[in-house]
């Protein structure tokens, strides 16, 4: 029987996308906006900061290995939440109702830690969600599994009555690894809350 609910942060409750910064910085050239993003300030790069190293730290390094990016790197920082177009829609509503209906919502994120108490007051979705791991207050990130492992423990959870909830399908497949469920989020609220009632659709929770 599933009995709680972890969510991803980002792209699950979080709309975020470094193009939305990025692309206007390049003047619209998809081209150069995606080579930026994907050989210079990369996931690898920033999953460091994910990790719980030094933002500023990171960012200095990187400037020095590219100084001719060294202005669009310092905006990674400086204009982090212009990655950010908000709570998506729909999600804040699912989190109520599960809520509501008796269910556990818990937060699991890879997130730097230079943005995430401001992420908290800015976001009606991450606000709304009192247990949560933080990837970088713990200097580990999804897809590895102590970090899953870690939720478990610290709320004393069950691992087969949780579903997990991921934008990414690594991630997701880690989780269901360790006996959990997992869903890779479909694109929309409404199209989630249907994944969500046929997953949860044997409980007897109403």
């Amino acid at each position: 029987m599933i009995k709680n609910i972890i969510f991803d942060y980002g792209n699950v409750l979080v709309d975020w996308n470094p193009a939305y910064l990025f692309l206007p910085v390049f003047n619209g050239d998809d081209e150069k906006c995606r080579f930026f993003t994907d050989n210079i300030c990369n996931r690898e790069w920033f999953t460091r900061m994910d990790r719980g190293e030094d933002m500023d730290v990171c960012v200095a390094e990187l400037q020095t290995l590219h100084p001719e990016y060294a202005d669009a790197v310092a905006m990674f920082r400086d204009r982090w939440f212009d990655m950010c177009h908000g709570d998506i829609p729909g999600m804040l509503e699912i989190i109520q109702d599960l809520k509501q209906k008796g269910y556990g919502v818990f937060g699991l994120t890879n997130w730097p830690a230079a943005t995430f108490a401001e992420a908290r007051r800015r976001f009606k979705t991450i606000g709304s969600i009192d247990n949560y791991v933080v990837s970088s207050s713990v200097h580990l990130a999804k897809p590895e599994p102590a970090i899953y492992q870690l939720l478990l423990s610290r709320y004393n959870l069950n691992a087969c009555e949780c579903i997990f909830i991921d934008d990414r399908k690594d991630n997701v497949d880690a989780a269901i690894s360790l006996g959990m469920s997992g869903i890779v989020y479909p694109g929309t609220a409404d199209r989630l809350s249907g994944f969500l009632q046929k997953a949860l659709q044997p409980d007897k929770k109403k």
